[in-house]
């Protein structure tokens, strides 16, 4: 797993690229630095000191900033983003259909900001993994009940075998991608620290990589 490294007050956030009901001539937004109540931000090259409630010439508010969680809020186009190092959140296209826009962070690693069963939840992009799998921690802040309504298992994993627990996820949405009654998995005990994004959710959308950059796609 990726070890991040954060100065006290400057943490670099991610690049935003934003599809085609993005901000007008904005195509992308770099959210350079963050402080307390303020934050530095790059649009298509411009570079912009905000302080929360301001708004860059481009449309980008600044809502709030924490340094704590190492992340900002924003609202494009009326939207609210939530920014996190590592994670590209993405527009939609003309034709309405989701996608997200994603960048490795410095180990190699997709991450993406969304949502299970209409909780806030880091992903990690694993296309190795068949279903979305997250620790038990996680299900459990998410409301899951997972014992009582998951088929119980087991997996091996390298700390030794774990208990697992298999059942359908209501709703899980990364970026403009929302899809429903995904399968997913919880394992007893604390890891994975991020949920895995696995193929039961990749595996419905349209995948492409150029260069570094992944893009997902609705059908």
């Amino acid at each position: 797993m990726a070890i991040r490294l954060f100065t006290v007050k400057v943490i670099m956030i991610a690049v935003l690229m934003l599809g085609a009901s993005g901000t007008g001539a904005a195509e992308k937004i770099f959210l350079q630095a963050l402080f307390k109540d303020k934050a530095i931000v790059v649009v298509d090259g411009a570079r912009h000191v905000l302080k929360s409630g301001e708004t860059s010439p481009e449309g980008i508010k600044l809502l709030a900033t924490d340094t704590q969680e190492e992340k900002a809020e924003v609202e494009i186009d009326g939207k609210r983003e939530v920014l996190r190092l590592g994670v590209v959140v993405a527009g939609f296209d003309q034709k309405g259909k989701g996608s997200v826009v994603l960048y490795p962070d410095h180990g190699g690693h997709f991450f993406a900001d969304g949502s299970i069963n209409g909780t806030s939840v880091r992903f990690m992009v694993d296309t190795g993994a068949t279903v979305i799998a997250m620790s038990s921690v996680i299900a459990k802040r998410i409301g899951i009940d997972y014992i009582r309504n998951g088929s119980p298992g087991m997996a091996s994993t390298p700390a030794g075998n774990v208990h697992t627990y298999n059942l359908s996820l209501n709703n899980v949405q990364v970026g403009g991608i929302t899809l429903y009654n995904v399968q997913g998995s919880v394992i007893e005990g604390n890891h994975p620290r991020d949920a895995l994004l696995g193929m039961s959710f990749l595996g419905q959308l349209d995948m492409k990589r150029d260069g570094e950059k992944m893009e997902l796609f609705e059908r």
